[in-house]
């Protein structure tokens, strides 16, 4: 095969030029040439190939944000210890709880009824409960609507997650993130529109299903960077050469892709492995850029809390989240907490509530208000969407079968708490409520599906209309349920 032919005569001569070995170790180990090899070596023709559609279905009506961050909690943050103030547990400390039956636990220890662990008070002009536990984001209590009566389906934490981010318990179904990356596109050309920044000490249970297209075309799946180190793995070839040559080596590459796509038949994994290869070349130049975080001035670093062990490692990541919204992605992910194990890295706080949150906050609440506070300064936080959810909550009672008022809290998929801020919403308001010892919703409950309903209905998409066709289902992310929080709205 004589690649002299395909390729531009300038680029096989003179000292950059490759050989057939040199321009096959390329393809072999650049990010770019990856897709050759994949698609002529290994991709097999399809019967029947289902299309992808290449246009965003759009808005239905005029969107209050344009952008979302979600930041995703693992293991079941306290809402009785952050978010949701029950004065009446302070006189119960120490008592049975009065039901005529026992609760339903995961573990099925229901101790005795146990204080908050953290002291609240009244924040900002808004006067918000909000604890001590989160000093800073209490600090920016007038910019958020906590929902107080959400409920979920399972107290298991992998399919409460997956309710969490896909409206369903099981897997094989796509995130909020990659819904708004059909619904939606993305901004810019240089960059995906879904980007997700795991902790830096691992990805949550579940990995990368946490951020999966399911039966979405392929190209809508979360794409995520390291927390550590460069952002994306072997973004450049081993080998360096010449813009003449890298240039006319994709250019081969692409007719080698279209070639194969007319002999193969269309199949929306093979499309979004070219589009993604494509999409790897714009971003050699906007990653480094949109990651060189240098740029950014002392203060705006020490804001985020960068002159901290304790808080960089997730200050970068809400940084990097500023820089990847103003760059056009559509929604950036972050998660705080690692894989389920001992010892614990995440929210899970069974043995020791207060040892356990206290140093998971450590680590987020400094940076999630230093990137509140910095997209109000920069005017985007009026069209920005800010989430900060959990799959869960924890029981009142401690996780114990002694006599003794245990220091673990149990999972509590009855009643929690979340918040939201940004455009089109209410600010310094809380809506809902659990009852007085803060075990279930008993106030306008709020379900996974409305939740996500409200979400996109702040990006201008009706619910029930954004839709996938599936397995003889039109598909959508809220199944056959939710409604829209219209109270919260401003």
């Amino acid at each position: 095969m004589s690649y002299q032919k395909t390729v531009p005569s300038e680029a096989v001569s003179g000292p950059d030029a490759m050989s057939r070995r040199q321009f096959f170790s390329w393809a072999r180990t650049g990010l770019a040439g990856t897709a050759l090899m994949d698609l002529l070596l290994h991709q097999k023709p399809l019967a029947s190939a289902e299309s992808v559609k290449n246009d965003s279905p759009g808005t239905h009506f005029p969107p209050r944000v344009k952008r979302v961050v979600h930041i995703c909690l693992i293991g079941g943050l306290s809402h009785l210890d952050s978010f949701d103030y029950k004065p009446a547990l302070k006189d119960l400390h120490g008592k049975t709880m009065p039901t005529d039956k026992t609760p339903e636990t995961f573990f099925g220890k229901v101790g005795l009824l146990r204080k908050n662990d953290f002291e609240f008070r009244q924040r900002g002009e808004s006067g918000l409960w909000i604890s001590e536990l989160f000093p800073h984001i209490a600090a920016q209590a007038d910019e958020l609507t906590l929902l107080r009566s959400m409920k979920a389906d399972s107290a298991n934490h992998t399919p409460a997650t997956f309710q969490e981010n896909t409206g369903f318990r099981l897997n094989g179904f796509p995130v909020l993130g990659s819904w708004l990356s059909y619904g939606l596109g993305c901004e810019t050309d240089e960059l995906p529109s879904f980007v997700v920044l795991p902790d830096v000490r691992g990805y949550p249970a579940a990995g990368t299903i946490n951020w999966s297209n399911g039966f979405l075309p392929a190209l809508h799946q979360g794409v995520p960077f390291q927390s550590k180190g460069p952002a994306i793995r072997d973004l450049f070839p081993e080998r360096k050469i010449s813009k003449t040559t890298e240039t006319a080596s994709r250019q081969l590459l692409n007719q080698f892709n279209q070639k194969h796509l007319e002999r193969m038949g269309f199949n929306s994994d093979l499309e979004a492995r070219i589009r993604s290869h494509e999409l790897a070349a714009k971003m050699q130049l906007a990653v480094p850029r949109v990651t060189d975080l240098s740029a950014e001035t002392p203060a705006t670093q020490s804001l985020y809390g960068f002159d901290s062990e304790v808080t960089a490692p997730f200050a970068r990541n809400c940084l990097l989240t500023r820089r990847l919204l103003e760059q056009g992605v559509r929604f950036v992910q972050l998660f705080s907490g690692g894989p389920f194990g001992a010892p614990r890295i995440n929210w899970d706080g069974h043995e020791d509530v207060k040892r356990n949150h206290l140093r998971e906050a450590a680590r987020i609440d400094q940076p999630i208000a230093g990137l509140l506070q910095d997209l109000r300064q920069r005017g985007m936080l009026d069209d920005t969407l800010v989430l900060f959810s959990t799959e869960f909550g924890r029981t009142p009672f401690t996780q114990s079968a002694s006599d003794k008022v245990g220091t673990g809290r149990d999972h509590n998929m009855n009643g929690f708490s979340v918040w939201m801020a940004g455009g089109g919403l209410k600010h310094g308001i809380s809506y809902g409520a659990t009852d007085e010892f803060g075990w279930k919703s008993v106030e306008k409950p709020i379900a996974w599906h409305d939740y996500h309903a409200t979400v996109l209905h702040l990006l201008g998409i009706d619910h029930t209309r954004l839709t996938w066709y599936h397995n003889g289902i039109e598909r959508r992310l809220t199944n056959v349920h939710g409604e829209v929080i219209h109270e919260i709205l401003a």
